[in-house]
């Protein structure tokens, strides 16, 4: 191991900071992390969204001897990241499934030649084949673990395949590692730690507060009533910053597409990002985005993720996101350069039964995985082949189960053990062991049947006495020096035609282990299930808390990630600053396709009717009206130019027109204009007088 111990390897990076990435000096929290890193320790980094996390593994990568490896969730976060180093002269490369086996061979020959210093990898590699052996062949100075809370059941988005990292991690021989998150609560910081086994980690956490975001929650009926709000939004922030852009966050592969499409219809050219697009087009469209040939993209979640556009000035959620963690880190993508940015919530009730579903979906009660598994046992055959897919056994299911919750049951069930999920490799076997232990000592030496009793011992490792009524087994995750499939399947004949166990291949499908053995027999989690289902409906309730806060959001939000810095006001709130968000109500579609044969005026009232203290606001305006509304509007954004706030925080069209229609002369005839309220007449009350005054005069 060559760790950089001295004040000569922080030296070091700072310079190799300057050079290759153009920064500098470390930000707070990136210091404390590259030393701990550079010392060889275990090191636990959560900085928020924007702060650098990538510097505090890239960098030290670049200082220390040998090979860094990183394991990263996402293909386009890894694609994304390599891209941007190789760019700066960087060697660095990722391993995936986009490649093609001759792609993989030549990279792993460039890592074995010491020509790269940083490869990023998905958990899944590690699954098949001789990965972790090879790497530890090569030696591995450092292991850095991205978007560390996937590991925690407890996180916003819990993979199970990270659960393997721990055992990498020591089939690399245990390297100093590096964990790194944006959004971690006290409980998934300590689940991560504790799944890591870190040893006596160095924590680094910077506060959580963004304290140039301005956070709105805005909330609306229904769509047609988001759509509204939205290109308003848009038109108001893309005028008043000249530069700048702004990401929409949908939750859907069709919204998006939906959106994307509205927004052009209005005159605010939009791209879609989606998990569905081909490489291609995925690679146009962040182009697009990041050159400003388009200043709106409207995308799933995947978007943003190590993506640094420092001047992304507005963030809107269409829908209310699951966590409170996925909102913070998605909104937290606005304003990276520090200078003022909004994120906006567009918030309907409705949208948490959208969360629900998909929670019911993903982690279902054990009735519904019971019915499934009976439903497997029925369709199966003599052998336990089930030629059925999630549809037909949703439909078989006693009760009322979708085909989410039978793709999910299969997973459990897959976990457990009782069934067996092959591929068209057909590396999936059916293997239930004859011999007692007595037996097979007394019949089998070291010396002249190792590598069976090496494949006997992997087995009994997975599965214990289970292994005598049967299992299914992966034979490519047998220990290395059986030789995978093609190694195990001729000792797998000798041992069978020994007597000493029976064996068969699985075909691709689905294959019920023991299609007699009742589903209380197999080792399911359920308490671990239920644990993560009730977690899941927490962290969703937070979010509609947040949503509905009568307090300060931004105190809200660092509460929840146990920062002590949280505050009782921070004045860069809607509550805060006393904006009462009011539920848009969108015009139903028989107004909205008269409206679009009436006057433009007509138009400025497309968030509702606000009929109030003032009077109505949806009437057509007279000439004086709109005089005065013009001249409110020239006064609102220079008000809010000089506060560097949406105009909208200000004051939103509606209550501008309020405003002009009732032509107050006094603050007491001002504040009982819709929209205007305590706080906004004595920020803005008197301004909003002499506009008005001016506007007589003329």
């Amino acid at each position: 191991m060559h760790s950089q111990t001295t004040s000569g390897g922080l030296a070091a990076a700072r310079q190799l900071l300057r050079e290759r990435f153009a920064y500098p000096d470390f930000r707070p929290g990136q210091t404390e992390a590259v030393e701990s890193v550079l010392a060889g320790r275990d090191t636990l980094v959560i900085l928020p969204t924007g702060g650098g996390k990538s510097l505090c593994y890239q960098v030290p990568a670049l200082v220390l001897d040998g090979l860094t490896v990183v394991i990263s969730p996402l293909i386009s976060l890894m694609k994304d990241q390599v891209d941007a180093l190789v760019a700066r002269g960087i060697p660095a490369t990722f391993i995936n499934s986009t490649l093609t086996q001759a792609e993989v061979s030549s990279r792993m020959a460039a890592v074995q030649r010491g020509e790269v210093k940083l490869l990023y990898l998905a958990p899944e590699r590690f699954d098949v084949g001789r990965m972790a052996d090879r790497l530890r062949e090569i030696g591995v100075t450092l292991l850095a673990i991205d978007e560390a809370h996937c590991i925690s059941e407890w996180g916003h988005d819990f993979r199970p395949s990270y659960l393997r990292v721990k055992d990498v991690r020591k089939r690399l021989g245990n390297p100093p590692t590096v964990a790194l998150t944006a959004t971690a609560t006290p409980e998934v910081r300590e689940d991560i730690a504790r799944q890591l086994e870190l040893r006596d980690p160095t924590v680094v956490i910077t506060g959580f507060d963004r304290t140039n975001l301005s956070y709105h929650v805005i909330p609306a009926k229904n769509d047609a009533a988001k759509d509204e709000t939205l290109v308003e939004l848009l038109r108001e922030h893309l005028s008043m910053h000249g530069e700048g852009v702004a990401i929409v966050y949908a939750s859907t592969r069709k919204t998006v597409e939906r959106i994307a499409q509205l927004l052009t219809k209005a005159k605010l050219p939009a791209l879609g990002y989606h998990a569905g697009l081909d490489d291609e087009h995925r690679a146009d469209v962040q182009d697009a985005f990041m050159s400003e040939r388009v200043r709106v993209i409207v995308a799933t979640n995947a978007f943003g993720m190590g993506i640094d556009k420092p001047n992304v000035r507005l963030v809107v959620h269409y829908a209310m996101p699951g966590t409170l963690e996925a909102y913070y880190q998605e909104a937290g993508r606005a304003g990276r350069d520090r200078a003022p940015a909004t994120a906006v919530l567009l918030h309907a009730f409705p949208d948490r039964f959208t969360h629900e579903f998909f929670i019911k979906g993903a982690l279902p009660e054990r009735e519904t995985v019971s019915a499934v598994y009976d439903a497997l046992v029925k369709l199966a055959d003599r052998a336990g082949l089930v030629e059925a897919g999630a549809p037909q056994l949703a439909a078989t299911a006693r009760g009322k189960v979708s085909d989410r919750e039978a793709e999910s049951a299969m997973r459990i069930l897959q976990r457990g053990g009782a069934l067996a999920v092959a591929d068209a490799s057909r590396t999936m076997a059916q293997v239930r062991l004859l011999a007692a232990p007595e037996r097979i000592k007394a019949e089998l030496s070291e010396d002249a049947h190792g590598l069976e009793l090496a494949l006997l011992r992997a087995l009994w490792k997975r599965a214990g006495a289970a292994l005598h009524t049967g299992i299914v087994a992966n034979l490519d995750a047998m220990p290395p020096g059986i030789g995978g499939a093609m190694g195990a399947v001729p000792l797998l004949d000798a041992l069978q035609a020994r007597q000493m166990l029976v064996w068969k291949r699985l075909g691709e499908g689905l294959t019920l282990t023991d299609p007699k053995r009742p589903l209380k027999d197999w080792p399911v989690d359920w308490a671990g299930l239920d644990r993560r289902r009730q977690g899941e409906l927490r962290k969703l309730e937070a979010v509609q808390q947040y949503a509905y806060t009568k307090y300060c959001r931004r105190g809200f939000v660092l509460r929840y990630f146990g920062d002590p810095a949280a505050k009782p006001r921070c004045d860069n709130c809607d509550v805060c600053l006393g904006i009462k968000h009011e539920q848009r109500v969108a015009a139903a579609p028989s107004a909205r396709s008269r409206s679009a044969r009436g006057s433009k005026a007509a138009g400025s009232a497309k968030l509702g009717a606000s009929a109030g203290r003032g009077g109505a606001t949806d009437a057509p305006l007279s000439r004086d009206d709109m005089a005065r509304f013009d001249a409110l509007k020239a006064m609102r954004s220079r008000l809010a130019k000089a506060e560097e706030v949406p105009a909208y925080v200000i004051f939103p069209d509606r209550a501008l027109r309020g405003i002009a229609v009732a032509n107050p002369e006094s603050l007491a005839q001002l504040e009982r204009v819709s929209g205007v309220g305590p706080a906004r007449l004595d920020r803005y009350g008197r301004e909003v007088l002499e506009c008005l005054r001016d506007q007589r005069t003329l």
